[in-house]
């Protein structure tokens, strides 16, 4: 089966064939480009994912990846990571082994085609000019032929007429000869040419053609395989990264198997415990007698009542706050700008009475417990140096983390100080490698700051041994500097009247509070348990807008919701409001608009 033999008359066709099949690896060749172009834009979309899902460095985020599922969760965009790289080896490798390699491939293609049909066309016009000579030859001789048959009979003609000169005779019987010669000439010469073109012919289509179209069919039947085997490199370039990817799958099972539960909830544990005990059994408290009650120190009274009398012999109060109270007594109520039964309640304000006891106890057991005295604290106020306003553990653990940076800092500029100093040291043996003098200063320099970094060190290890146990409890001074108060020395808990000397209204005086507390003591605990009922309203007002109160001592409102005002705003841009007996905060001033009721005591007179 030979292209020579079978197709030696389809020159034509062939051409346009081998014309299509260099397009069709053309068209593989671009097949090929817009897969790398996917696979790179793949692995590009696969590693923004995995970035975009990234813990951000130094925020909240990324503290929150200590769990084993979010580990996992981080080893999974890591795997994807090395996923979309494998899909960029998928690219790079079909560029160089496929895309490159044929599309040099097609240049020498085309060169090659080129020649062997510039071949055959040279052989065409070969056999077509050998042809016009036959043909030229063959009319020559014909033409010959029949001037020379002319001539014969011109002579015979002239023979025989009587009248003619024998001159004329002889004339015309040497034209005749002459024109027998020609045309025998003729056909020697159109018998030679014709000899000639038959071999010529011969030859074309039984050994030039066929050459060339065999050259041609190796050719095409190159291509095809060529063509294959890109199909086969295709294949492998894919299935070389297999194994990779597979890897990756299995480091994402493996990470997924890594999730411990047990141990991510111990970690939840050590990031939330409080350190403090749980409240004790609340003692019988008997009422029995009028003015002699028998309150013990665990009671509810004690936290209201026997906190006031302390003022009158030691001065400022020194109550402690509910979360840091060691006994676990129930959060003191609100302090009011007055007292709720001078109050006389507007058509508005809601109805007031007092409270059952086992209602504030539910409410104490069900609900988490407000610090009203540490609101500005609550609203983003700064955080105390020793963390003092959290809970005991979450502040050994803060102190803790303080004392091991600082002691990392501390290597580190330990470090810092023996590389100067062994760099001086090579100084003072070559000082042609610099002066000695000039590292003094910067060798001070550090030696200050490990001094520093020791003092701070010291002071934190301090208040991480208090925390834990190891030191006496610190001043007076100190503690109300930290926001704390040591309960030994008072057992009880005010009403937080001195603390919002800070808050942000800043409306109660350390003065005020003495007053107050003297003036209940006159009462002869007729109202006891007053304070317990909540503040009275002193208005009403319109949600604005919706807020979500995320924060400790606020309350979520929605847009064109109706509430009770308890508290104006003092200045500091929030106004406390109640929704119900058992639901009250603060929500932004500009979100709501306040309706006061002239008759409350301390309105204003606009509304």
């Amino acid at each position: 089966m030979s292209w020579g033999t079978e197709l030696w008359d389809q020159f034509d066709n062939l051409e346009k064939h081998t014309q299509w099949g260099i397009d069709i690896l053309e068209k593989y060749i671009k097949f090929v480009k817009e897969r790398t172009e996917i696979e790179l834009s793949y692995a590009k979309q696969l590693r923004n994912l995995s970035k975009k899902y990234q813990p951000k460095k130094n925020s909240k985020e990324e503290e929150e990846y200590k769990y084993t599922s979010c580990k996992a969760f981080i080893s999974t965009l890591n795997e994807m990571n090395d996923y979309a790289g494998q899909h960029e080896v998928i690219s790079e490798n079909m560029a160089s082994q496929i895309i490159v390699d044929l599309a040099r491939y097609v240049q020498e293609l085309k060169q090659e085609r080129k020649s062997n049909f510039h071949d055959g066309r040279k052989a065409q016009q070969h056999i077509e000019t050998c042809w016009k000579q036959l043909e030229s030859s063959k009319r020559r001789f014909e033409r010959d032929c029949k001037e020379a048959d002319r001539a014969q009979q011109y002579f015979e003609k002239m023979d025989a007429d009587i009248n003619v000169t024998k001159a004329d005779v002889e004339k015309a019987r040497q034209q005749a000869q002459i024109r027998h010669q020609m045309a025998e000439d003729s056909k020697a010469d159109y018998s030679s040419i014709l000899q000639k073109f038959n071999h010529e012919q011969h030859e074309y289509y039984h050994t030039h053609i066929p050459n060339i179209f065999q050259k041609i069919q190796e050719m095409e039947e190159r291509r095809i395989v060529r063509i294959g085997d890109s199909m086969k490199t295709y294949a492998e370039v894919d299935r070389q990264v297999i194994p990779i990817i597979g890897k990756c799958l299995d480091g994402i099972v493996k990470a997924a198997e890594s999730i411990d539960q047990k141990n991510d909830s111990q970690l939840v544990i050590e990031a939330y415990k409080s350190g403090f005990e749980p409240p004790g059994d609340i003692e019988f408290e008997d009422y029995t007698q009028p003015m002699k009650r028998t309150v013990s120190d665990n009671s509810l009274s004690n936290s209201r009542g026997e906190g006031k009398p302390d003022l009158k012999f030691g001065g400022k109060s020194k109550g402690k706050l509910w979360p840091f109270i060691k006994k676990n007594k129930p959060p003191p109520p609100p302090p009011a700008s007055a007292s709720p039964s001078a109050v006389p309640n507007g058509p508005q304000s809601p109805k007031q009475q007092k409270e059952p006891l086992s209602h504030r106890f539910n409410e104490f057991m069900t609900s988490k417990p407000k610090i009203h005295c540490f609101r500005s604290l609550k609203r983003g106020g700064a955080t105390p140096e020793d963390f003092s306003n959290l809970p005991p553990e979450q502040r050994r653990k803060k102190l803790q983390q303080k004392v091991d940076e600082l002691n990392k800092e501390i290597q580190k500029e330990m470090d810092q100080r023996d590389a100067i100093t062994k760099m001086k040291d090579v100084y003072l043996k070559n000082p042609q490698m610099g002066d000695p003098a000039s590292l003094d200063h910067k060798l001070a320099e550090v030696s200050q700051n490990i001094e520093k970094l020791r003092l701070e060190t010291q002071k934190f290890e301090a208040w991480l041994a208090e925390v834990e146990g190891r030191l006496p409890a610190r001043s007076e001074q100190m503690r109300r500097q930290s926001g704390l108060y040591d309960s030994q020395n008072t057992p009880t808990v005010n009403n937080c009247a001195q603390d919002r000397e800070s808050s942000p209204d800043g409306s109660y005086t350390e003065e005020q509070s003495q007053e107050s507390e003297v003036k209940v003591l006159a009462t002869d605990f007729d109202d006891e348990f007053d304070d317990e009922e909540p503040l009275p309203a002193i208005g009403t007002c319109k949600a604005l807008y919706t807020f979500e109160g995320q924060n400790e001592g606020t309350i979520s409102v929605v847009e064109g919701e109706t509430l009770y005002v308890i508290e104006e705003d003092k200045g500091d841009g929030w106004t406390r409001i109640r929704r119900n007996e058992d639901e009250e905060g603060y929500v932004p001033t500009s979100y709501v608009e306040v309706y006061l009721d002239k008759n409350a005591k301390g309105a204003k007179t606009y509304i």
